[in-house]
């Protein structure tokens, strides 16, 4: 089958939506971040803007170079290139994506964490904002039903399917049981709490998921006034929607990434 460059546009775009802001839990096409994507023939070149400066070095990397991993798949593809625009990092960061330095030859003493434990970082946040956005739809569906009682709750008696399969999704990432009589609160390692632990767990993974829809919707903000007409490019939530009803990204860390 030949691509037209259309079409190899639009596998580029596809493949970039399941690369996601590891802080807000939502792809960077969605949050208006791909600034540009060229095509020409085999060769592929993007690239992303952030909503300030500043934002942090680590997020940065980790998402431009998820973007250049998922399009160094594509079949097609001979050559990538990914740049980030007008960070205070941009030099550094692109240098090291272009040498395939990875995150600790990118940015080196400075690299406190490898990506692998950034990335775990980040899809521990995720699983806690999943876990709360499930049981409090729970919680307001039953009157009945009170706080301490959700220590009890499996996946078997979630009622909603848009925020139980986001949830699975993240329990499988964490390798966390996604068997429907496993319990729905549960720490990161899949350990469930004593029942008079459960009212402040569940409000502290509330507070994760404010956080996180919160700092979503302050990034949309920016990015909208950095950048005059680039919310024309950002993909609003559908009503009742929450940040994570996406695949998980489905990537193979490469040896050098980490290095």
């Amino acid at each position: 089958m030949t691509l037209t460059t259309l079409d190899r546009r639009q596998e580029v775009t596809d493949a970039l939506s399941v690369v996601l802001d590891p802080e807000l839990d939502e792809p960077i096409t969605d949050l208006g971040f791909v600034r540009s994507v060229d095509v020409d023939g085999a060769s592929v070149t993007v690239h992303l803007r952030l909503p300030t400066s500043f934002c942090s070095p680590n997020f940065a990397y980790l998402m431009a170079f998820d973007a250049k991993d998922v399009l160094v798949d594509l079949f097609w593809v001979e050559r990538v290139v990914v740049e980030l625009d007008d960070h205070h990092d941009s030099d550094l960061i692109n240098a090291g994506l272009a040498a395939d330095a990875g995150y600790r030859g990118t940015f080196g003493h400075e690299a406190e964490q490898d990506l692998e434990e950034l990335r775990l970082t980040f899809r521990r946040k995720a699983h806690t904002a999943a876990m709360e956005r499930a049981l409090t739809l729970l919680l307001r569906a039953d009157p009945e039903l009170r706080e301490e009682d959700l220590g009890e709750v499996t996946l078997a008696d979630l009622r909603d399917e848009r925020t139980t399969l986001a949830l699975v999704r993240r329990r499988v990432a964490l390798g966390i049981s996604s068997e429907p009589g496993a319990k729905v609160l549960v720490n990161e390692h899949g350990d469930s709490y004593p029942r008079a632990e459960v009212p402040l767990r569940l409000r502290r993974a509330r507070s994760t998921r404010i956080s996180i829809d919160g700092n979503a919707h302050f990034c949309r903000g920016l990015l909208a006034t950095r950048y005059p007409g680039s919310a024309a490019d950002q993909v609003p939530r559908p009503e009742g929607a929450e940040p994570g009803d996406h695949p998980l990204l489905p990537l193979t860390v490469h040896p050098e990434a980490t290095s």
